[in-house]
Formats: structure tokens, C-alpha cells, sequence
């Protein structure tokens, strides 16, 4: 069984003054309150951003970008900090976005990232730095984006797992679990398959298949990877759904009624090339919850 995600460290979030990142503040702040752990907001300064070829930036540019990152640190750690009980640190690292926080995941629990739009944490590497991290944390990431359910409110929204049969797919469903557990939630576990995605898989065209069949094989794999965690989480409630869709329409429409997603790094089938193909992009991008992209130290 593969889970090696790390049940230790601070929930760490991304901080850039952003609407986005002051919603991933605050879920942050709920996840560190729940997991019983410290949360730490993190602003990256991108000094290096600021060099033109060898010319260096001024001392005053210099000052003026530092009282900026430690203004926005502070103005979100008083956004956060006298709701819940967790302690609250501030970090101001020279680097840019991505390398800092890949850096601060190395002993994280989780990093958290707000909505990339009209942030400054979508300008590296040719998109959103949650895509960046997703390939390169040593931790899950979350996107915290649509709507967001504080503790309270949660109610009966279930934690959705995406399941493919991958070994990626197994660090998820522990992922899924624990936060399902910690949140006193449903755990909805989904395995969507295509014709093509199907046929490609055994090599031969789709008309060659019984499809009620296959379908049956992908609720035995389902329960298989399922069960290898039910009794680690004996108070967690679990569904397992397996239908004939394109997985990531599944899983966008699933995420209209979910507190959370939760998808592997990488997976075979519809999930292949999860944060670099359309299903990625769809979930980062559209899904209408927060997702998690689970990841651990050797992914």
C-alpha cells in the first residue's frame, strides 16, 4: 500500500495580497485548526525577477518590494489569525513563487494556493504556480478556488476521490481519507472511463468489448484500492461510484456538490498526464470546490 503522504508539518499558504490568496488563508487556517497543526503564510519576493539582464535593482526598489511582502504578510496573518487557534507564522523568502514554496513543502502537511486568477502566482513557468507545484511539491496541494465550506457549514458535502487504478491514484484515496475523517465527512469515490481511453488500455477497438463487463472489472478495482484503507478510517462512510463518462466532466460535475476534490499527481487512463493535459486544467481552473492534488516526498 502506498502511503507516504506526510500526516505532519504546518498547512503552508501562499500569500500575495490577492482575493484568492486571502480565501486560501482562511481555508488554511481551517485545515490547520482541524489537522491540530501551525499554519504559515509565505510571501516570495522574486527579487531575481526584478534583475534586467546584469543590471541589479535599486536599493530603494529593493526596500520598497520588502515593506510590500511584509505589509501583505501582516494585514493576512491579522485576517486569520483571531479566528481559529493554530499559531500563525510569517516568511518572506528573495526567491520567486515556485521555488520558495517547492522549498517550504518540503516539510509541509499540505500547501495551499488561492485562485490564480489576477495573481502573481500565475506568472512562472508559462502558468499557474499551482501547476508548478503540483508537479514538483514533496506535499499535496490544494487550489482553493469556487465555493469553499468552513467547518460549520460543511454539513453532508462529501470529500471526492478520483480513482484510476494507478499507484498514484492509492496516495489520493489516503489523502481523501484523512481529510474525510478530520472533516466528519462522506468519502464519494469516482472511476470514470471512456471507450477510447478503455479500448487503448486492452489494445484492441471498443467494439470487441462487452462493456457491462469492463464495468464490473472497474468496480472490483475500485473496491480493491478502496479497501486497502477502510480500516485505518472505520467512522468514514464511503460511496463508490463507477460510471461511462469522460473522467474530467465526472469529476467537474461532482465538484458542484463536494467540499473537496482529490486527485493523484499522475495516474494511466483518463487521468494520464493529470496537471498537464485538459483534465488538470479543467479542475485547477473550473472545478467549483477546492482540489487537492495529492503528492508525497518521492511522487
Amino acid at each position: 500500500m502506498n502511503r507516504t503522504f506526510r500526516l505532519t508539518g504546518p498547512i503552508v499558504v501562499g500569500a500575495d495580497g490577492s482575493a484568492g490568496a486571502r480565501a486560501a488563508a482562511t481555508w488554511g487556517m481551517q485545515a490547520a485548526d482541524r489537522h491540530e497543526t501551525s499554519l504559515e503564510l509565505w510571501h516570495a519576493l522574486g527579487i531575481p525577477d526584478y534583475y534586467l539582464g546584469s543590471v541589479p535593482p535599486s536599493d530603494e526598489l529593493l526596500r520598497k518590494v520588502k515593506n510590500r511582502g511584509e505589509t501583505i504578510l501582516r494585514e493576512t496573518a491579522d485576517t486569520v489569525g483571531h479566528t481559529y487557534g493554530p499559531v500563525v507564522t510569517t516568511h518572506l523568502s528573495d526567491d520567486s513563487p515556485a521555488p520558495a514554496l517547492i522549498e517550504a513543502s518540503e516539510t509541509a502537511r499540505l500547501v495551499v494556493l488561492g485562485s490564480t486568477e489576477h495573481s502573481r502566482f500565475t506568472a512562472l513557468f508559462g502558468g499557474s504556480v499551482t501547476t508548478a507545484l503540483a508537479g514538483h511539491a514533496h506535499c499535496p496541494v490544494v487550489s482553493v478556488r469556487g465555493r469553499t465550506w468552513d467547518l460549520p457549514a460543511a454539513g453532508k458535502q462529501p470529500v471526492v476521490v478520483g480513482v484510476d487504478g494507478s499507484p498514484s491514484a492509492e496516495v489520493a484515496i489516503a489523502a481523501a481519507f484523512d481529510e474525510a475523517c478530520a472533516r466528519g465527512a462522506d468519502l464519494v469515490a469516482v472511476h470514470a472511463w471512456e471507450d477510447v481511453s478503455a479500448s487503448r488500455s486492452f489494445g484492441d477497438p471498443a467494439g470487441n468489448y462487452g462493456w457491462s463487463a469492463f464495468t464490473e472489472s472497474a468496480r472490483r478495482m475500485l473496491t480493491e484500492q478502496v479497501s486497502k484503507f477502510r480500516d485505518s478510517y472505520p467512522d468514514v462512510e464511503v460511496h463508490q461510484v463507477v460510471v461511462h463518462d469522460e473522467p474530467r466532466q465526472e469529476l467537474l460535475r461532482w465538484s458542484v456538490k463536494a467540499q473537496l476534490v482529490v486527485v493523484g499527481s499522475r495516474g494511466r487512463g483518463g487521468f494520464r498526464g493529470l496537471l498537464l493535459g485538459s483534465t488538470g486544467h479543467s479542475l485547477i481552473h473550473h472545478a467549483a470546490c477546492p482540489v487537492l492534488i495529492s503528492r508525497t516526498a518521492d511522487s
